[in-house]
């Protein structure tokens, strides 16, 4: 299992670190965008990223747990509290340290003067919330990784980005731009494997 965490990591770097290098590129263009722009948008990135994290995290437990519909490998018995337990914590959980734990981090470090922890299962608790579970949903019926995974990481990516612009306030030094890219790259590299990945199948029985 370790070495297959080691794998996913060292394929999931090279996609990150572009998606993070296009990410700092926008923050050259945007970082004087309004503030309630950048909070709107990164409401609408966030709540998408829980939905497709949710689709991804439930889907490969069930996948792996449960099997697929119209298989032979296919468990008609699938605790439905737990995929839901799994799917919520998994995409919730781990999205929130992703697009707003980690962020706010470098804002503080970087002493931005707008800067906000924006916890959106509670702030926007009836957007977030409900997505996740359509999520999940989704996985129960059409238990589907590759395509949102790959989607799941790109929203995480702009979803941090627009969280940082909220607060930045004034033009960014160069020790600032290579502040913001390390925390972009590892506020979705390690998250967004984890919440994918290696969450769900912590919990799979038939390792």
């Amino acid at each position: 299992m370790n070495k297959q965490i080691l794998n996913e990591l060292k394929n999931h770097a090279p996609f990150t670190f572009l998606g993070t290098l296009i990410g700092v590129m926008l923050v050259v263009f945007c970082q004087n965008m309004p503030y309630k722009l950048s909070y709107n948008l990164f409401y609408i990135l966030h709540p998408t990223h829980v939905f497709l994290s949710a689709l991804v995290t439930a889907s490969m437990y069930k996948i792996h747990e449960c099997g697929r519909i119209n298989s032979k490998y296919f468990k008609f018995k699938c605790n439905l509290w737990k995929l839901l337990l799994i799917g919520y914590v998994g995409s919730v959980g781990i999205a929130t340290i992703s697009d707003s734990i980690i962020p706010y981090i470098a804002e503080v470090i970087l002493d931005m003067p707008n800067r906000g922890i924006h916890l959106g299962f509670i702030e926007k608790w009836w957007l977030v919330n409900p997505l996740a579970l359509a999520g999940i949903a989704v996985a129960y019926f059409w238990p589907k990784t590759r395509f949102p995974h790959a989607g799941h990481v790109l929203l995480s990516i702009w979803a941090s980005l627009f969280h940082i612009i909220m607060a930045i306030g004034e033009p960014l030094n160069l020790n600032g731009y290579l502040m913001v890219t390390l925390f972009l790259f590892l506020a979705v590299w390690i998250p967004c494997c984890t919440s994918d990945i290696v969450f769900p199948l912590f919990f799979v029985k038939n390792k």
